[in-house]
């Protein structure tokens, strides 16, 4: 909701673009089918389809509405979010526009209880955590999806039916200019909470509904805080309930507080109510200056996801496939690795580069993710919203305890989003060959980023494909030259990078061994990084049967 007199687009800070329907070709006879079609294009349905562009895949956007997402939503990215982004080439803008933090603290009934620091080091390219609204979210991915010719955007275009065959999906399109059916080989649904999809297929999420309520206001000041998360328990403007401030950019403050129980809601959600109860909360920080009233709504926690996210050749991305709490900023990032996910695994199957048997490991992979997401979350929330007086006076002793003692403090610990790992996928083959290390990323795990003697970064010489990390302290083996060849011959899209070498050309200096330690290498080391950037495997000495084996695996085929 916006305030009286404003329209429900007139933002303080941000200009809403309208973008018009453009007829469709199907309306004029055309009718071949596209090899991807995704329905929606919030943040996670346009990186899928700068995934798939990446790999040279045209795929058509749909999205019902004329514009962007509007109000406060999604506004922190995590590190792993902006590798993510820096694949698919749209980082800059968010580099430039985002406010980056490292640190949060908690306060209960005033006094600062606990304080953390996310890890970070000179061996990492990217903060652990930035804040930017959705708006610019959206903006920035839109405009990497225009600078597109794979990429077909078609705004005011809503799905009104799908017919999920064998071999194809048929998708009924409703638009300005007329009603049309488009045909694709596959469908990726990242239509949201609501999707559509997910309803025209009969399916529906299952879970857990948390009865703890926030209502979430901007608020746009000028206030000097730095930019880091704060919790605020029991503080004087809410006694009994939670408070969380953060800070993004143009001057503008998200606040959300827990409202109480039996509180009504529709008295809540008052424009006179959202006011007194926001200037208490400024109060308590210490802001006594103006401020002006954004937008606000009411949110409640849910744990909720599909039992499977593929049905035949649809795929659910997003909000579509899960909801998550908002503590431990979770939702947003959770989805930008569903789309990467699923779109390196689509292009490799379209161009023939896999087998269709690689896009079995989607689900157990990306719901396996989102069940990590509640274990965590669901801590979270219950700490955040207690579900029960038992949980209430557990916080409560917990609160009052950390005042004065260290062990109680961790309680109040978010638990901050981390990448999944993929330790248990199908395509994780030898996870035993993490006995061989004392140190490194693990099987499954995302990469370990390393600055370079020459200031770059590791991960930014790592290909569109498969990439091998070779450890060595001379020219290779012929040995190790063969496995390589092999390696190129399965995925045409393979990369080695050589560490250290001995000052071979193409090879990665690595003086002061900088690298090898952070993945606990030494000469003859192989670690297989799929293009995600996860660890398909390592071995602490090559072992060619095995990670042949483990890269065939991870094109959905068999050994050869």
């Amino acid at each position: 909701m916006r305030p009286k007199g404003r329209g429900p687009l007139e933002s303080l800070y941000f200009d809403y673009p309208v973008f018009a329907a453009e007829p469709a070709p199907e309306l004029s006879g055309q009718s071949r089918p596209h090899p991807v079609v995704i329905v929606g294009a919030g943040p996670i349905g346009m990186t899928a389809a700068l995934t798939l562009a990446r790999y040279g895949v045209k795929s058509v956007m749909l999205e019902a509405k004329n514009t962007f997402n509007d109000g406060s939503r999604a506004i922190c990215i995590a590190r792993q979010s902006f590798q993510i982004l820096d694949q698919v080439g749209a980082v800059a803008p968010f580099l430039e526009k985002s406010l980056g933090w490292t640190r949060g603290r908690s306060f209960y009934r005033g006094r600062e209880i606990y304080a953390f620091e996310m890890p970070h080091g000179g061996h990492e390219k990217y903060l652990p955590m930035y804040n930017l609204e959705q708006q610019y979210i959206e903006q920035f991915l839109h405009q990497a999806v225009a600078r597109s010719d794979l990429i077909d955007m078609r705004w005011q275009s809503a799905v009104t039916g799908i017919a999920a065959g064998d071999d194809s999906v048929t998708l009924d399109v409703g638009s300005p200019h007329g009603a049309y059916r488009l045909a694709a080989d596959y469908v990726l649904a990242a239509d949201g909470a609501r999707s559509t999809v997910r309803s025209k297929l009969g399916l529906r999420l299952s879970g857990q509904n948390y009865e703890g309520r926030y209502v979430i206001a901007d608020i746009q000041m000028d206030h000097d805080y730095p930019t880091e998360r704060r919790a605020f328990f029991e503080p004087a403007s809410n006694p009994g309930g939670t408070v969380l401030v953060h800070r993004q950019p143009d001057n503008i403050w998200r606040i959300d507080y827990q409202l109480k129980d039996g509180e009504s809601e529709d008295e809540a959600m008052r424009e006179e109510t959202i006011r007194a109860r926001v200037g208490a909360i400024l109060a308590d920080i210490g802001h006594r200056g103006d401020w002006a009233l954004e937008w606000w709504s009411v949110y409640t926690a849910n744990t909720l996801c599909l039992d499977d996210y593929r049905r035949g050749r649809v795929m659910f991305i997003g909000d579509s496939a899960h909801i998550v709490p908002i503590f431990g900023v979770r939702g947003l990032n959770n989805g930008f690795a569903d789309a990467q996910n699923i779109g390196w695994k689509l292009a490799y199957v379209l161009d023939g580069a896999a087998g269709e048997a690689l896009l079995d490991s989607y689900s157990p992979e990306r719901r396996g993710a989102t069940l990590d997401v509640f274990a965590n979350a669901t801590k979270s929330t219950r700490f955040m919203t207690p579900p029960t007086r038992g949980w209430k006076l557990m916080r409560e002793a917990v609160l009052s305890l950390a005042l004065g003692h260290d062990f109680a403090r961790a309680f109040a610990d978010p638990r901050q989003m981390l990448p999944y790992s993929y330790a248990e996928s199908p395509l994780t083959l030898w996870p035993d060959r993490d006995r061989d290390f004392a140190g490194g990323p693990p099987c499954g795990a995302a990469s370990a980023n390393a600055r370079l003697a020459d200031g770059g970064f590791l991960l930014d010489h790592a290909g569109d494909g498969f990439t091998a990390l070779v450890f060595a302290e001379g020219p290779l083996s012929a040995g190790m030259a063969s496995l390589l060849a092999s390696l190129g011959r399965l995925d045409r899209r393979f990369k080695a990078l050589t560490i250290g070498g001995g000052g071979q050309a193409g090879a990665i200096a690595d003086p002061d061994g900088n690298v090898a330690g952070r993945y606990d290498a030494r000469p003859g080391t192989v670690y297989l990084l799929r293009p995600d950037l996860h660890v398909a495997g390592r071995w602490r000495d090559a072992v060619s049967d095995e990670i042949i084996a483990s890269l065939s695996a991870c094109l959905g085929r068999s050994a050869p």
